[in-house]
C-alpha cells in the first residue's frame, strides 16, 4: 500500500533515530522501505546491514548524488502511495503513515501532503516554517472532509503523493548541476498544472533535526544555498523594479503574475526557548 524512501549521507546518528523512532512506528500499510545510502563514509553501511526488517531494502551508492537519488529510489518501489522521508526526521507518533494516508485519501485536491513539523528552536526548518506562517502568511488554514490542513507549498520532510499522480507529473527530476537542490519544487509546480495543491496536515506532527547544530553541512549543499541566495536576490531586484512602476503592484495583486519579494528571514528571532505555539495559521501576535 505505502512505499517509503529515505536518502542518507554521513549522519548515522540521525539515521538511527529515523529508523528506530519513525520507520519502526509505521503500520502494516507500509510494505516497502528503501534506504538509499549516498556514498557514506561513516558507520552508515554497517548500521544498515544490521537491520532485520524484511520491508527494508538498502542501496549503497558509490557516490553522494544527494537529492538526485529520489527518482531512482522511487523506481525501486511498486506501492500505490509514496512517501519521501528525510533522514533527519527523528520522531513520529505510532502509525503515522496510516494517519497520513487516511488524510491524503480524504483530500481530493491535495496531491502532496506533508506532516507538520514540530517547532524546535534548534531546527532550521521549523524556524523557517514559523517565519513563513507568522510573517509571510504563506499558508491558508482549511478543513476539508474533516481534515485540517495548512494549504501552501511544503517541503519533502515527510510527504505523501500517489504513484498515479507521480507518474502523470513526471516524478522527481534530477538536476544537471547540483545534487543538493529542491526537486519537490518543480514537482509541486507540475501537479499544480494538473489541478492539485500541497498542504501540511495539521493533526500529524513529526520532529525534524536539521541544520548545522545537528550535522555538518556538505560543501555541495552550501554551494547550492549560495547559488539560490544569489538567484533570489537578482529576481527580487527585478520584481521591485517592476512593482515600482505606477499601477504595477495593483495589477500584480489582481492577476498574480509573480509573487512579491518575501520579507527577510532573521533566524535570530526564533532562537529563544520554545514557547507555546499559536494555533496553526494564526499569528503569535493575534
Amino acid at each position: 500500500m505505502i512505499a517509503i524512501v529515505v536518502l542518507t549521507h554521513n549522519r548515522v546518528h540521525l539515521l538511527r533515530r529515523c529508523v528506530e523512532d519513525v520507520l519502526a512506528r509505521t503500520s502494516e500499510l507500509t510494505q516497502e522501505i528503501v534506504i538509499w545510502n549516498n556514498g557514506s563514509t561513516d558507520a552508515t553501511r554497517s548500521y544498515l546491514e544490521s537491520l532485520d526488517d524484511p520491508r527494508i531494502t538498502c542501496v549503497h551508492h558509490g557516490e553522494n548524488i544527494a537529492l538526485n537519488a529520489l527518482g531512482p529510489a522511487f523506481r525501486l518501489t511498486r506501492a500505490p502511495y509514496l512517501v519521501g522521508l528525510d533522514d533527519d526526521v527523528v520522531e513520529a507518533p505510532e502509525q503515522w503513515d496510516e494517519t497520513l494516508l487516511d488524510a491524503f485519501r480524504r483530500l481530493p485536491s491535495i496531491g502532496f501532503l506533508c506532516a507538520s513539523i514540530a517547532y524546535d528552536p534548534t531546527d532550521a526548518a521549523s524556524r523557517y516554517l514559523r517565519h513563513m506562517r507568522e510573517v509571510v502568511g504563506a499558508y491558508t488554514p482549511r478543513e476539508v472532509n474533516g481534515v485540517r490542513i495548512l494549504e501552501g507549498s511544503v517541503g519533502p520532510a515527510c510527504t505523501m503523493t500517489s504513484r498515479e499522480l507521480y507518474e502523470r507529473a513526471g516524478g522527481f527530476r534530477q538536476h544537471r548541476k547540483f545534487v543538493y537542490w529542491r526537486p519537490d519544487v518543480p514537482y509541486q509546480r507540475a501537479i499544480r498544472k494538473l489541478g492539485y495543491g500541497s498542504a501540511f496536515l495539521v493533526d500529524l506532527e513529526v520532529r525534524h533535526a536539521g541544520g548545522p547544530q545537528h550535522s555538518e553541512l556538505p560543501r555541495p549543499k552550501l554551494e547550492f544555498y549560495e547559488h539560490e541566495t544569489r538567484l533570489t536576490a537578482r529576481k527580487d531586484r527585478a520584481k521591485r523594479a517592476i512593482l515600482g512602476v505606477p499601477f504595477a503592484a495593483t495589477l500584480n495583486r489582481r492577476y498574480r503574475w509573480f509573487d512579491p519579494p518575501l520579507p527577510p528571514f532573521d533566524p535570530r528571532r526564533y532562537d529563544a526557548e520554545p514557547q507555546a505555539a499559536p494555533p496553526p495559521g494564526q499569528s503569535a501576535a493575534s
